[in-house]
């Protein structure tokens, strides 16, 4: 095994260095809304709405999708001002998210409960 293939930080030698962005040069908040739509994206998976039917999706997991739910709505939370533009939708997706997860739920929590609402405030 050669040194080069032992260094997980070493460059890719089939990486096109001229597609290959360096994070450093990519602005805040777009490291910030890439990760609001992957746990968005999750979130929506682990509630089964990619799914024709969600209530038999095999792939519905409300405790996964609850933790997913928290988690982006503390980044959201704790960016909003850094968003500019994007703070609307990023905020109607987790909100839509936060909803769909309460009717997914066989038995509701309460307002202000339900997963992500103590960043939030109750989401109706």
């Amino acid at each position: 095994m050669s040194e080069h293939a032992a260094d997980p930080s070493a460059p890719s030698e089939s990486a096109d260095p001229e597609t290959v962005r360096e994070l450093a040069d990519i602005p805040a908040v777009e490291v910030i809304s890439r990760a609001a739509v992957m746990l968005m994206s999750s979130a929506a998976e682990k509630l089964g709405l990619a799914d024709s039917d969600p209530d038999v999706s095999p792939r519905r997991d409300l405790d996964e999708a609850r933790r997913v739910i928290t988690a982006l709505a503390g980044l959201v939370t704790a960016s909003v001002e850094y968003l500019g533009p994007h703070a609307g939708p990023i905020r109607e997706g987790l909100q839509s998210l936060q909803r769909a997860f309460r009717e997914a739920s066989a038995h509701p929590d309460a307002p202000g409960a339900g997963p992500g609402e103590k960043y939030t405030g109750p989401v109706l």
